[in-house]
C-alpha cells in the first residue's frame, strides 16, 4: 500500500499555519505500517489541486488530502476532485439536512455559503465527522482511492481514526507491525546511532532517529508475523546500549519521569531560574498532580535579584557575575531554603543571542541542591548549534532539559557525566 498526502491551502504555503496535519498522519499511517512515499502542500487553485491529486494517483494506491472542505470561496477540494474524476457536483440532500438540523440545534442561523459543504461530487461517499460539520469525502478514480479530509486538526484525526485507517488496512492486508520510541536526553544524535549500530543490524528491525534540543527520540519499528516478539528483544537490547541516557518511552516527558520519581520518594522541588524564565517551573506544572511534588519556583533574572531573593552572595556575583557553576550552586541552595522543599533545581546562563560579561552564547550552568547537603553543578552546555537570535529559544530548550535531565540523575544515584558533585561537607553552604 502506497499513499501520498496532499495538504491544500495558501496559509500552508506562505507560513501563516505550520503544516501539523501531514505530520500527524504520516505517524499514524507509519504506526499502521503504511508506507507514505510522498507529501505535498499547494495552494486553493482549483487547476493545481486536482493536477496533483491526478499526478499522485499515477503513482499511489491512494491519496489523503486535508483541507478545502469548507464552505468558503477558496474551499476548493470538491470541484477539484470532481474535475479529477469527470464528473460533476450535486447536491446531498441527506448532507444538506444534517447541515440544517446542526444549525438549529446550535440556535444559529444557516448562511447560505455553508451549503456548499453539501456539494459532493457524483458517486462520492461521505465519510461521518463525529467532531464537526464538513464530512470526509471518499472518490474512487481510476483504479484509486482519493480520501479528503477537513483541514481543522481535531476533525481530520477523528475521521482519520474512525474510517480511513480502518479502510486503509483492509485494503492493504497489512504485515504486524510493532512500534516504540525510546526517549534520551542529553546525547548527541550520532552518539544514540553509534550505540544502536547492533539493533540497527537485527533482521524485520528498523530504526529511525528524531531529534529535538537535547533529545534524540528513537522510533523502534519491528515488523512480520512476530512483530511484538520481535520489538521486545529489540527494546531490551536498545535499552542496555543506552543505559542512563535512556529516561523514558513513547509519549513520557522528562517532566513526568521527575514527578513520579519524586512521588515514589514523597520528595519535593522547587526551581530558581534565569535565562529560562519560568519555562521549567512550566515543564514541571504541566504534568497533572505536580502539585504534589512541585512546591513553587523564582525568577530571579536580574543579578540583583538573584542575591535579594535567593542570598546569592553578592561578594560573588562582584567577582564572577550572574553566570558561574558556584551561583548556580547558590541559587539552588537558596531556593530549597526558602520553599521549603527537598531539592532546589537551579539555572543561570547566556542564552543570546550577544555574549554577555564575557561569558559565550550558551554558557549555562544548573545547580542541585539536595538533602544531606547535596549538591551538583553541571558543566557549560557549549557547543551549541547555529549563531543569532534563532539560537535563543534553542538555548532555552536545551537548558530546561539538562536541568531536567540533571535532576533526574541524581534522583537515581546515577552517575552525571556532565556535572561535577561538590563535597559540601569541607565548604560551608553558599548563601
Amino acid at each position: 500500500m502506497r499513499v501520498e498526502l496532499l495538504t491544500i491551502g495558501d496559509e500552508l504555503l506562505i507560513g501563516d499555519t505550520v503544516n501539523g496535519n501531514a505530520a500527524w498522519i504520516g505517524r499514524r499511517l507509519a504506526d499502521h505500517g503504511v508506507t507514505v512515499t510522498r507529501s505535498l502542500v499547494v495552494g486553493d487553485e482549483l487547476d493545481v489541486i486536482s493536477e496533483a491529486v491526478l499526478d499522485a494517483l499515477g503513482r499511489a494506491d491512494a491519496v489523503i488530502t486535508t483541507g478545502g472542505l469548507g464552505p468558503t470561496s477558496d474551499d476548493l477540494t470538491r470541484d477539484a476532485l470532481a474535475k479529477a474524476a469527470g464528473v460533476p457536483l450535486h447536491r446531498d440532500q441527506v448532507l444538506e439536512q444534517r447541515l440544517r438540523d446542526r444549525a438549529a440545534r446550535a440556535e444559529r442561523e444557516l448562511q447560505p455559503m455553508a451549503l456548499r459543504m453539501a456539494e459532493v461530487p457524483e458517486g462520492a461517499s461521505l465519510l461521518p465527522n463525529s467532531s464537526g460539520s464538513a464530512p470526509g469525502l471518499r472518490v474512487e478514480v481510476g483504479g484509486g482511492v482519493v480520501y479528503a479530509l477537513p483541514g481543522v486538526p481535531f476533525e481530520m484525526r477523528t475521521i482519520m481514526d474512525e474510517v480511513v485507517l480502518p479502510e486503509l488496512a483492509a485494503r492493504a492486508g497489512l504485515l504486524r507491525v510493532a512500534r516504540r520510541t525510546l526517549r534520551t536526553a542529553t546525547v548527541w544524535e550520532s552518539v544514540v546511532a553509534a550505540r544502536l549500530a547492533p539493533v540497527e543490524g537485527m533482521p524485520g528491525v528498523s530504526l529511525a532517529y528524531l531529534p529535538d534540543p537535547a533529545e534524540v527520540r528513537v522510533r523502534v519499528t519491528a515488523t512480520g508475523d512476530d512483530a511484538q516478539a520481535l520489538l521486545t528483544e529489540a527494546e531490551g537490547r536498545a535499552r542496555t546500549l543506552l543505559g542512563a541516557d535512556l529516561y523514558g518511552a513513547d509519549e513520557e516527558s522528562l517532566a513526568q519521569v521527575v514527578q513520579r520519581l519524586l512521588l515514589e520518594r514523597s520528595q519535593t522541588v522547587a526551581t530558581a531560574e534565569s535565562l529560562t524564565g519560568g519555562l521549567i517551573g512550566a515543564d514541571l506544572t504541566g504534568v497533572p498532580g505536580s502539585s504534589a511534588v512541585y512546591v513553587g519556583g523564582m525568577v530571579t533574572y536580574a543579578t540583583e535579584q538573584k542575591h535579594a531573593q535567593l542570598g546569592v552572595p553578592g561578594d560573588l556575583l562582584n567577582v564572577h557575575g550572574a553566570v558561574h557553576p558556584d551561583v548556580a550552586a547558590a541559587m539552588a541552595v537558596g531556593v530549597r531554603e526558602r520553599m521549603g522543599a527537598d531539592y532546589g533545581l537551579a539555572v543561570t546562563g547566556v542564552a543570546g543571542p550577544e555574549p554577555q560579561d564575557g561569558k559565550e552564547v550558551g554558557t549555562v550552568y544548573i545547580g542541585v541542591a539536595g538533602p544531606g547537603r547535596e549538591l551538583f553543578v553541571s558543566a557549560p552546555l557549549l557547543p551549541v548549534p547555529g549563531t543569532g537570535p534563532e539560537i535563543r529559544p534553542v538555548i532555552r530548550r536545551m537548558t530546561v532539559v539538562h536541568a531536567l535531565d540533571l535532576l533526574r540523575r541524581v534522583l537515581l544515584g546515577l552517575e552525571t557525566p556532565s556535572a561535577t558533585a561538590v563535597a559540601e561537607k569541607d565548604r560551608e553552604e553558599p548563601g
